[in-house]
């Protein structure tokens, strides 16, 4: 399994709920085990920088390479790139066990 782990930071404050907004559609996208899109809670003054979370779990790399070439993720690309400022992003492998 892959959890794919996304962060993203708004230009702007008042962009934040249209970020999380935009990136929901991907939830539609039918390619993941387990998706999410949160708010950061930003409890860790170290970490106030990240606005928003996107997390979700793949079976494997197959299901993951369909899920990024999904037309809904190349539209969502488009809402939600010209709002934000930094997006980081982590694919890891789960180990079983």
């Amino acid at each position: 399994m892959i959890r794919h782990i996304v962060f993203f930071s708004a230009k702007d404050p008042q962009n934040i709920e249209a970020i999380r907004d935009g990136l929901q559609k991907l939830a539609a996208i039918p390619h993941s085990l387990k998706f999410e899109v949160s708010l950061n809670h930003k409890s860790d003054p170290l970490s106030d920088t990240i606005d928003v979370v996107v997390y979700g779990e793949f079976a494997d790399e197959q299901a993951l390479t369909a899920y990024r070439t999904h037309p809904i993720y190349k539209e969502t690309t488009k809402i939600v790139k010209p709002l934000r400022e930094m997006r980081l992003s982590a694919d890891i492998v789960a180990s079983s066990g």
